[in-house]
């Protein structure tokens, strides 16, 4: 009996220029970043969107708008120079407290870290709602749970962070000075310490100062 089953390679694949289409067209039309295998399953068999990216990313240098990578996934970002032109005329401000940013910037740093790490390097206790305020965010995410007994969950930023920041990665977060230059660390680290909060300060819960750090687009 003959196999009457279609063989995707018997198929010829798009062009490239019909290809670096295919992946505009996606990447215009999606709100969130998409990654090359989402493109892949997207497009018809045989196709090659990392080829795609790099032609458009070449494409689109200088132009109003660039072709950036956010993660493991890509997406068309206004470009730098040209984001005052975005600005609304009302800006809502999310405020964190201080006890929410340092945990964040703990997490970026020490990343996957439990939360008795994160903890330690506070020096006072985090509270439950200091995390959850943070996920409800998008901003961390629970990551795999340690191979150390009770086998505790770890924390890792996601590509939403690095998004709103406009980092490819966490490697791209910026140095302890600049950190502290905006208020995201106590300028008094214990002896051995990279990211701390001040051991005087009371539990999360107790910590009323609110920072206005972080515009929300």
């Amino acid at each position: 009996m003959t196999d009457t089953t279609e063989d995707p390679s018997l198929f010829e694949a798009p062009t490239e220029g019909e290809q670096e289409r295919m992946v505009e067209a996606i990447l215009f039309a999606s709100a969130d970043p998409i990654s090359l295998r989402e493109l892949a399953d997207r497009m018809p068999h045989g196709c090659e969107p990392g080829r795609a990216i790099d032609t458009l990313q070449k494409r689109y240098e200088g132009r109003g708008f660039r072709l950036v990578k956010v993660g493991e996934a890509w997406a068309f970002r206004t470009a730098p120079d040209l984001a005052y032109l975005m600005q609304k005329e009302t800006v809502e401000v999310r405020k964190l407290s201080r006890a929410a940013i340092e945990t964040l910037a703990i997490v970026a740093y020490h990343q996957p870290v439990t939360r008795a790490e994160i903890e330690e390097i506070r020096g006072v206790s985090v509270s439950r709602g200091t995390l959850d305020q943070l996920i409800e965010m998008d901003w961390i995410k629970l990551g795999r749970r340690k191979m150390t007994p009770g086998r505790p969950v770890t924390f890792l930023v996601t590509q939403e962070f690095l998004d709103h920041f406009g980092l490819e990665s966490a490697r791209d977060l910026p140095g302890i000075k600049e950190l502290r230059a905006a208020g995201l660390l106590d300028n008094r680290l214990p002896p051995g310490r990279e990211v701390t909060g001040n051991p005087d300060d009371d539990e999360d819960e107790d910590d009323d100062d609110q920072v206005e750090m972080f515009d929300e687009d």
